[in-house]
């Protein structure tokens, strides 16, 4: 199902986290172009930019800002950059997740102090330092929906110190909804099911976890990073105007079974 033009007409957007075509942010992006949204695409080095201006060929027109999301003064100037073109943005997309590739290995309770601090900045911190950058940008309100997954309640093998990271992210989302629920700004997360984007490749056995995903969800299929931006699109228009501080879940129903 694409989603319905219109929705996001006449709005101004931020979208952080755009890696390459597989990235759950690239499906949003997608369907907030197609939604008449005006996109900025962020992009955390040069060399990840490349892959997001072959990308962004594909937008109607969008701006491109190198920002890093681990550095506050890069924030800051990016931030800053997008006021000065456009005087204020109506949504922000942070799908942006990292722990090193030794932290999801063995076992969470070897995971080293520096590994767990590391996912946890980079991970759950920069939703609030964004946030944080954005509010004077939506002074007439707005919508901010983070990328998180089932790992954050659940054990999931593998997911180690990601799963409490993004435990963290969740708990961070209700927060901020709070704090700032009454500039008119909402936040909300969406749980996608199982995606092998970049980041999911470094989670060991994501080949199992896929198929183990699609036998058990009650849709029995894949999730679509289309699906994602489906939903993602809803939250970030006026349709969903009185959700926030929510955990939204698009993964086919896997999260509702036992076993």
């Amino acid at each position: 199902m694409v989603a319905k033009g219109g929705l996001l007409e006449g709005k101004r957007g931020l979208i952080i986290g755009v890696a390459n075509k597989r990235s759950i942010a690239w499906g949003i992006a997608q369907r907030a172009n197609e939604a008449g949204a005006q996109l900025c695409l962020t992009y955390q080095n040069e060399r990840l930019g490349e892959n997001v201006r072959e990308l962004a060929a594909e937008l109607k027109n969008p701006h491109l800002q190198m920002m890093d999301v681990g550095s506050d003064s890069q924030i800051v100037m990016a931030f800053d950059e997008i006021r000065k073109k456009w005087g204020k943005i109506d949504f922000l997309v942070h799908s942006v997740a990292y722990a090193p590739r030794q932290a999801l290995e063995g076992r969470f309770v070897d995971t080293s102090r520096e590994d767990f601090r590391v996912a946890h900045d980079i991970s759950a911190y920069s939703l609030a330092a964004v946030c944080h950058a954005a509010q004077p940008l939506m002074a007439e309100g707005g919508s901010i929906v983070t990328l998180s997954y089932l790992g954050a309640e659940r054990v999931v093998p593998g997911y180690n110190v990601m799963g409490v990271a993004k435990a963290s992210l969740e708990a961070c989302v209700r927060y901020l909804a709070s704090d700032l629920g009454p500039q008119g700004i909402r936040v909300n997360a969406i749980s996608a099911g199982p995606i092998k984007t970049l980041a999911a490749s470094a989670i060991p056995g994501i080949g199992s976890k896929l198929k183990a995903h699609r036998s058990h969800t009650p849709l029995q299929k894949d999730t679509d990073q289309l699906e994602v931006g489906d939903a993602g699109v809803f939250l970030l228009s006026d349709m969903g105007r009185g959700i926030t501080g929510q955990t939204l879940y698009v993964d086919g129903g896997f999260s509702i079974m036992a076993g």
